[in-house]
């Protein structure tokens, strides 16, 4: 009599853990990587440090994990990006999806091809620490200075930072608003820079074309509970370059000093270490010179398997160009983005992962 029961009663159990198992399959999201087209800001410069010009789209040539891409867009300093050849040569992207691109880019959308690069969306993030009470109001100056010097297509934003980050004037095309921004930072505190670069680029990722930030720094982090390896990665995977003009009182701590040059260079920018008021403001006029001479290069990459880092590389194809330097970030990893099954993602910037 126990036998005749048990049967049905263990086949029973087993369609109840069956749809309680699909049902936890259908309610748990996946995780699923989506990659838009990859924006490269890229400088060329001679033996001597000089900006070479008037290159062209088939100077270069990109790899990404050593396959070879294909151009998509091109454009030289603040001129307007153009389109180097037809969207239909861009790996594996929906026919719908390139139709509704160049549609967007015609009828001037601002999220369309045509908006890669109107000018440069730059963040400065202004160090308001304890570090900053010597030498506070010439900084401000060399700050101001830079903010009127940028071409008029630019869009400025500027923060400050001691131990939390203040966003006191978001991106806009006023001069103004940014510089009464400057005008009213104070000093104090102790600093977290890298908590507050990190929530920058973050920003920063939401915005489309070129992205720079523009870190003034007047010594080493002391607060933070994020790892500047943690901020680059992200720098590199949303393009966005970093440059960092320091004093000496940072330059005084050789880790802080080896970790702003790597900072910038992973990320295509540079960094600089002002001894005074005057070095200050030849930095800013060197990170002005360099936006107006870098190319903006971008392709929507090949079919690729790799969900993890992908590295890139630039060159130049001419062999009398061969003796010329490239700066440029050296790769990025595709941001994940969770959405549950049979939902679909909308298009947009990818999403940065929360601080640790």
């Amino acid at each position: 009599m126990v036998t005749k029961y048990f049967l049905p009663l263990c086949f029973f159990a087993g369609l109840i853990f069956a749809s309680q198992t699909c049902a936890t399959q259908e309610s748990e999201p996946d995780i699923h990587v989506i990659v838009n087209m990859v924006q490269l800001n890229v400088a060329v410069t001679d033996n001597k440090g000089r900006y070479v010009t008037n290159l062209h789209p088939g100077d270069f040539a990109i790899t990404e994990d050593g396959i070879p891409q294909k151009m998509a867009t091109f454009g030289e300093g603040n001129e307007p990006t153009r389109t180097v050849e037809k969207v239909s040569n861009t790996g594996d992207r929906p026919e719908s999806e390139r139709s509704l691109q160049s549609r967007q880019a015609s009828a001037g959308d601002p999220n369309g091809l045509g908006s890669l690069l109107a000018g440069s969306n730059v963040f400065i993030l202004f160090d308001t620490s304890n570090y900053m009470y010597r030498g506070f109001v010439f900084a401000q100056d060399a700050i101001a200075d830079f903010v009127r010097s940028l071409e008029n297509v630019d869009k400025v934003a500027f923060y400050s930072y001691s131990r939390d980050l203040s966003r006191s004037a978001a991106l806009t095309v006023d001069r103004g608003q940014v510089l009464r921004g400057v005008r009213s930072t104070v000093a104090g505190d102790e600093a977290a820079l890298y908590n507050c670069l990190l929530l920058t680029v973050k920003d920063a990722a939401q915005y489309t074309g070129r992205k720079v930030v523009v870190v003034f720094s007047n010594g080493p982090d002391n607060s933070s509970m994020v790892p500047p390896e943690d901020v680059a990665e992200l720098a590199q995977s949303t393009g966005t370059a970093i440059y960092m003009i320091s004093t000496q009182e940072a330059q005084l701590e050789p880790v802080s000093t080896a970790v702003f040059e790597r900072m910038t260079a992973a990320t295509g920018g540079k960094a600089y270490f002002a001894k005074n008021w005057r070095d200050e403001k030849r930095a800013f006029a060197s990170i002005r010179d360099d936006l107006a001479h870098l190319y903006s290069l971008s392709y929507y990459p090949q079919p690729n398997p790799n969900r993890g880092w992908r590295a890139i590389t630039v060159k130049l194809i001419g062999e009398g160009q061969k003796k010329y330097h490239i700066r440029t970030r050296n790769g990025y990893r595709p941001l994940p983005t969770r959405f549950s099954a049979g939902t679909t993602v909308p298009p947009g910037p990818p999403s940065a992962p929360s601080p640790k």
